[in-house]
Order: C-alpha cells, then structure tokens, then sequence
C-alpha cells in the first residue's frame, strides 16, 4: 500500500491508523452513524450558561448566594414559568426553597395534613422549574446528574411522555407514593441541588478568591464540588500558592494580610497553621506605644478587646518587617526585576527616624525596629530564621492548603480563552505608547501571550518540580507575580506597603497604575490585545477584574466600546464604600451576554428567614435574535471535529479500508 491511498476521506498511512484505533471504540457502521446521530443532534442544542465571577475575597455568604441563585438566573426561571399565576410572595419563597433547601424545611411550622399538601404543591413547582433549567442538555447528561436514590423517579418525572393514558393520575401517584414514604424532605432537597446544577453549564473564576474576608477556605470547599469550573488566578490566589509551596516572603505576606484583617484563625483553627513561635517572639519584641498602624482593619476596638487586637498588631508589625528582609534577598537574586527601590530598610535612617524614598526624605511614625541591624538591615535574627523555617514546614506539610492549592492548579491558569472571550485578572502590561512591556526572564523578553505562557509555566515548576534550583525560580517568578512591576496579576509600578506602614505623606502611598489601566478604553489597545490571544476583535470580549469599578463616581464597567468588561464591582466589605455596590456577575447564555450588578448581601440568616434575594440590577449588554448553539462554543468545534473523524471512518468502512468487527455468539464447533 502507497502512502497516498485512494479517495479523498483518507489520505495517508497515519490517518488509517487513528481510524483504525477509532473503530475499536466504534467497530460498525451503524455504531459509527448513531454517535455521529447523537453528537449532531447535541449541536443544535441551545449553549450552556456561563457564570462569571471576580475578586471574591473571602466573602463565603455573598459568594455562596450568588452561586445559589446564579445571579438571578434561578429567579428569572420562576418568573417565566409563574409570572401571572403566583403572588410575588410565592415566588420568592419558592426561590428561596430552592437556594437553602434544608433551611428552609427546618423552618416549616404546619400540621400533618397541611404538611402533606405543602409537600404536594411545591414538589409540582420543583418539578416544572427542574424541566425548565435542565432543558438544554442532553436527556443523558441530566440522567447523570441524578443522584442515585432518585434517579428512576426523577427520569419519569423530568421525562414524562405528554401522549401516556392517564398521564395526571400517573404523575400523580409518583408524587403521592413520595409523600406517604416519609421521602418528601429528600427529594425536595435533591431536586432544588439539581436546579441550581443545571441553572449554570459552566462557572468562571476571574481571580482572587483568596484574602481580606474570613471565609476562602469553605469557598474553596464549594469549588470543589463544582460539576465545571475553570479559574484564572489572581495575585491574591498567587501569594497563597507560593506559601503552600514554600517561598518564605510569600508566607509572610499571607500572614501580614491574614493579620490586617484580623482572620487568624483561617491559618490557625482551618488550615493547621502553628502561629505560637511568631506570637510569642511578637510579643516578647514589641511595645504597645506605635501599634496604630498595624492594628486590624474593620475591627472596632473595645476595652473587652483591645488587649487581643494589640497582640494580632503585634504579629503584623513583626512578620511585616520579617517580609521586608525576606523580600529583599529575592530582589538581590534577579537584578533583572528592577526592584531595588523596594529594598528600603537600608534607606533608613535609624537615629534621625527618616527615610529616602524616591530621592525626598520624609520623617517615620516609628523609630521601633528591634530586629534590624543598621549596618545589615536585611539579615534576619537567628530567632526569625527559626520562626521563618517552622513557619515554611507548617504551610508546606497543611493537608487542607494543599488540598486547595492543588485545585488551584488543575482548574486554574493565568488566563483563559473560552468560547471567545479571553478572561484575565488583571492586565496585560503595556508601555505608554501601547506596546506590550517587556518581562525579562532568564535574560529573555517575553511580551503579551507569550509572557503570561512563561510567567504560568514557572509558576507550576515553582510547586511541582524537586530540582532545588529550578523549584527557586518558580517560586521567585511566583512573588514577582505578586508584585512586580510588569507583573500581569499585579499592574502597578511598586507596592508601597512600607510607606502606608510608616510614612505619614499620603503622597508616598500612591500605587501608580500600568498604562494598561489608563488607556482601557482604547479600542485598538483591547483589539490588539485579542488579536495576541488569536481572537476575533469583531466579536470578542476581554473580562477583567482585579481593580474595582467606581459606580459611586460614575465609573462603568463596560470600557472599549464594549469590548473590555470588568466585573470587580467590590464583593469585598471592605471596598464597598468606595464601589457603592457588592460586585458585579456576568451571565453568557444563548440569548446573549448580561453584566448583573448586586447589592450588598447582609446575611445568610436574612436570605432564609427573611427570603431576601440579592438586589441586582441586570444589563443587557449583547442580545441575539437566532440563540446560540453548541454549535457556537469551543465545545461545539471539538464535537464537529469528532463528526468528521466519524464520517472518515465510515467512508473508511464502506471503501473497505477497515474491517467491520461485528460481533456474534460464540459456537463451539466440536459438541454435536
């Protein structure tokens, strides 16, 4: 056989050899021809919805309640199915059954016979609701979603045939058999977890789940159970990456802003971390008299607990200033960074109390540094490298940060392109005349795309990798990500926490922005851009988050004509003054693209007794008349691709090019 066969469906040997392992999975024609009937018919489904969400922060009840109610898609369902024959008030009781199930449940107060009525009525609105969200999928990719117990019933029920003879008393007994076995409560629980599933195809992390509120370790939890997720890290996810993994300046700084706002126990009680070393050594070292700056943030200060705020501001100014000498000895490693005028103990002087940055002296509000040592400022004590060193084991050995970390990696990435769109935490560094910025990395310029490819690669060897020398590097390039000027994740030309710390000049605390930032609506910046990450520029979208949208000052999150969408709107408390909201969502489905602003949520108690949803304010940013398919997606591209592959192996079959392996009943030939 040439290496040229005949007929255009196959062209060469290794195209008869993938067919060849093909037909194992597919052995007939009429094998083939049914996937090809099945995957054909999955594309002309409407596509999935997509759940985007940023800078979460720590926030575990807003959090938990968006991804409950997926931004109102949950609630817009209801109106559609109940709009004209259920009070208002029944909609949000139901909606709220359907977001906190058990709650909900546990908060019914009615007798045996109404009991069982309530049961009734509100498993047929469960189950018209389920019909609805569920719809756009597959009857196989429902059926697998089914939890075991149920999943006959709920096959029936979701599926039942409109033409069956007594349809109503069919459906009817189903639902009274459940009631009379005492199985209404887990039922009902089962099909509102199935609501919320199919409510949302595919949810978007846009980075920073980590820091500033309490609770990113149960937001953590609930990824993990998410059916389909994918994250771009943020730097706030970075510095906890590079903890787990053992950069010591990265500890520190998870430890300093863990301490900022006063969550301790986050390390301590839910990640097994052991603060005692570096608690005692913070008090044993420092005084009570120049605490004001270290103390926690958000936290109002009482006589009860004045003497528990000033040991974690104690702990703070200590691990700040171990940060400092552990920072400086990664900016002496790679001169490349350009970092130098980050090193700033060695700008101090100790006896006046003053300070030279930028070339201007300015006087410090304390002259407190115990540690340091004027004539070798960076040099750790030996009682800090001990500190430092348990400190590395203890995040290094903790199960649950490297349960969460890991998931960090497997589902996450600095960006993301999906179905068109490129999703990015933070920017892509640019020069003021709109050229990428050059990233210097092992002596080599690496701009745009391609820097971010390298800066992801490193961060990966900087965890994965058992080359002590190689881990290093990954581990550097992981705290440069964290705060280095052309740092993608970060975008700001230096951290100035030392002078939010110590100088009083306001001046000095500016944080000055990359270009990026004051040029994002600028069309032609966004387009090329796109264009860098293969994108179409007519129709594509970056989303960012990163820096939250000023509502209060009229600022928008739709920038670049369109083209640009930032969906940090402040999830966490503690930029709400500034936003005015409590964060922006993005819902993509195949009716178009919507930007959901949200209120502040006040509480989990409230939603439940109160059945008080999220105030939110949808935007219709893109509207189509024809509704996207599966067809549309990156999905869609893979299973066309599968088709051709398919029809190959067809036409491979019907020109004889493979053997069809029918299969039939075994004979003994030898009995009589």
């Amino acid at each position: 056989m040439t290496n040229e066969l005949t007929g255009s469906e196959v062209k060469t040997i290794r195209d008869l050899d993938y067919l060849t392992l093909l037909a194992k999975q597919y052995p007939t024609i009429d094998a083939a021809t049914t996937e090809i009937i099945n995957l054909q018919a999955i594309l002309d489904l409407p596509k999935g919805t997509e759940h985007f969400l940023s800078d979460i922060h720590g926030e575990f009840e807003s959090f938990r309640h968006v991804l409950k109610n997926a931004s109102g898609v949950i609630r817009n369902k209801i109106n559609d199915l109940y709009g004209n024959t259920l009070r208002e008030a029944e909609k949000r009781a139901l909606a709220t059954l359907i977001y906190y199930p058990n709650e909900k449940l546990d908060m019914l107060d009615i007798n045996e016979r109404e009991l069982s009525d309530w049961y009734k009525v509100h498993l047929f609105r469960l189950i018209e609701v389920c019909k609805r969200v569920s719809s756009k999928y597959t009857r196989s990719k429902v059926r697998k979603a089914f939890p075991k117990e149920f999943a006959y019933i709920l096959d029936e029920l979701l599926n039942e045939n409109e033409d069956r003879i007594n349809k109503y008393d069919y459906y009817n007994k189903i639902i009274d058999t459940i009631i009379d076995l005492d199985r209404s409560r887990a039922f009902i629980v089962a099909i509102c977890n199935l609501i919320q599933r199919f409510a949302v195809d595919r949810l978007h992390i846009i980075g920073d789940i980590y820091d500033r509120g309490p609770g990113a370790d149960i937001i953590m939890d609930m990824l993990k159970e998410y059916h389909s997720l994918d994250i771009q890290w943020g730097n706030h996810d970075m510095i906890w990456m590079g903890a787990c993994a053992g950069n010591e300046a990265l500890i520190a700084n998870v430890i300093r802003i863990t301490a900022r706002y006063n969550h301790l126990e986050l390390l301590e009680d839910r990640y097994g971390i052991n603060l005692l070393p570096l608690a005692t050594f913070a008090m044993d070292t420092y005084g009570n008299d120049e605490l004001k700056n270290f103390m926690p943030r958000g936290v109002e200060i009482t006589e009860k607990n004045q003497r528990e705020m000033e040991m974690v501001a104690k702990i703070h100014k200590a691990i700040f200033l171990i940060q400092m000498k552990l920072e400086a000895e990664i900016i002496y490693r790679h001169p490349e960074y350009g970092m130098n005028d980050r090193m700033l103990l060695d700008m101090i002087d100790y006896e006046k109390g003053t300070i030279f940055v930028d070339g201007v002296e300015y006087a410090l509000n304390s002259k407190e540094f115990p540690t340091i040592d004027p004539k070798n400022p960076f040099i750790l004590t030996e009682e800090e490298k001990e500190i430092v060193d348990r400190l590395k084991r203890s995040f290094m050995n903790s199960l649950r940060l490297n349960d969460h970390v890991k998931l960090l990696y497997s589902k996450g990435s600095m960006y993301k392109v999906f179905n068109g769109n490129l999703l990015l935490h933070g920017c892509i560094p640019m020069e003021a005349n709109g050229d990428f910025m050059p990233i210097m990395i092992d002596g080599e310029e690496y701009r745009g795309k391609r820097a971010l490819d390298e800066l992801e690669r490193l961060a990966r060897q900087g965890f994965f990798n058992n080359d002590p020398v190689l881990r290093e590097k990954g581990l550097d390039a992981m705290w440069y990500l964290w705060c280095g000027p052309a740092s993608p994740l970060f975008g700001k030309k230096k951290m100035a926490t030392f002078e939010r710390y110590y100088i009083e000049e306001k001046e000095t605390h500016a944080e000055e922005k990359n270009p990026y930032y004051k040029d994002r609506e600028n069309i032609k910046w966004i387009e090329k851009i796109l264009a860098d990450f293969g994108l179409d520029i007519e129709t594509s979208h970056l989303i960012n988050g990163h820096v939250p949208v000023k509502v209060m000052k009229g600022e928008s999150p739709i920038k670049a004509g369109g083209k640009l969408l930032v969906i940090d709107g402040g999830f966490a408390k503690a930029y709400q003054k500034e936003t005015g909201i409590a964060g922006y969502t993005l819902i993509y489905n195949s009716h178009g693209m919507n930007l959901v602003s949200h209120e502040p949520f006040e509480s989990t108690k409230k939603a439940i007794m109160e059945e008080k949803d999220i105030v939110s304010t949808v935007m219709v940013l893109e509207s189509v008349t024809s509704r996207r398919r599966v067809a549309d997606t990156d999905t869609g591209y893979e299973l066309k691709s599968q088709v051709e592959d398919l029809l190959q192996l067809v036409n491979a079959y019907r020109k004889g090019y493979i053997k069809e392996m029918i299969q039939t009943a075994y004979i003994n030939e030898s009995k009589p």
